[in-house]
């Protein structure tokens, strides 16, 4: 089973790219199940709107992850009360629309459960983390409950997503990190059989900063009054993510590899 994560879907280059080049990607690789963060998927940069998660399943993917900007385009606290393919950090203050775990049947019949989490550090404020994740995991069973179990934690700082992937470490297939919209290199299988990468990157124009205009950005650093409010860079997108291959035997991952197409960044050989 061969599962594709992308990272944060970042503005209109982001969704054009996945649009117009998921398909291919597919179906050279020989993907499964596509899973992708889209909390920045708006044409302002932040959000996702209804059209904008209908053009990313409509491309293929199978699941939308998102995190704490999930609430920016109004629209969505509708939408997601009845759209169980887009989720919400499972994490949020108890209360929030939406869901944060669901178990989806793929297309070849095997069972793979999603789980958004949010990180506690430099984040929006939410339950603790790792009491959550811990919550889920004492009630859902790789191989028992879903054939596979991919984690979306959405977090700041590396220290916090290294640690959700030891503790998950042989309970799920992936444990991917999402937020910076900078991909990391340290793509691996954890010696208990977890695929982990701490930040799976963003799929947007990198030519920018994290996503964003980048002589905008610079006036904000620099307190220039002519800065406007932040608006997404719309040059060629990279696609980031991890390719896993996971064991329909154990629900582990057989292999990890990082993902990149397009765009300014090279994929490592």
């Amino acid at each position: 089973m061969k599962i594709l994560f992308l990272g944060d879907v970042a503005g209109p280059s982001g969704c054009k790219a996945v649009q117009g080049y998921l398909p291919q990607i597919k179906k050279k690789n020989k993907i499964d199940f596509i899973i992708a963060n889209g909390e920045n998927a708006s044409e302002a940069g932040v959000g996702i709107t209804e059209k904008n998660a209908e053009d990313m399943f409509n491309a293929g993917v199978n699941v939308i992850t998102s995190g704490n900007h999930i609430w920016d385009q109004k629209e969505t606290i509708e939408h997601i009360t009845k759209e169980k393919r887009l989720l919400r950090p499972e994490n949020l203050i108890e209360g929030t629309p939406g869901r944060g775990f669901e178990i989806y049947n793929a297309p070849s019949g095997e069972k793979i459960a999603v789980l958004n989490l949010m990180g506690n550090i430099f984040m929006k404020k939410c339950e603790d983390v790792f009491r959550t994740a811990e919550k889920i995991f004492n009630k859902f069973r790789l191989k028992r409950d879903a054939d596979f179990i991919v984690v979306d934690f959405h977090g700041e700082i590396t220290s916090e997503k290294m640690a959700m992937g030891h503790y998950l470490d042989g309970k799920a297939t992936l444990v991917i990190g999402t937020h910076t919209h900078v991909p990391t290199s340290d793509s691996r299988v954890l010696e208990n059989g977890t695929a982990y990468q701490s930040d799976a990157g963003m799929c947007g124009d990198y030519n920018s900063v994290i996503g964003m205009n980048k002589e905008n950005s610079l006036k904000k650093f620099f307190n220039n009054k002519e800065a406007k409010k932040h608006f997404p860079s719309l040059g060629e997108a990279t696609l980031s993510g991890i390719i896993v291959d996971g064991d329909l035997n154990t629900g582990l991952a057989k292999s990890a590899k990082q993902f990149l197409f397009g765009g300014v960044l090279k994929e490592v050989n």
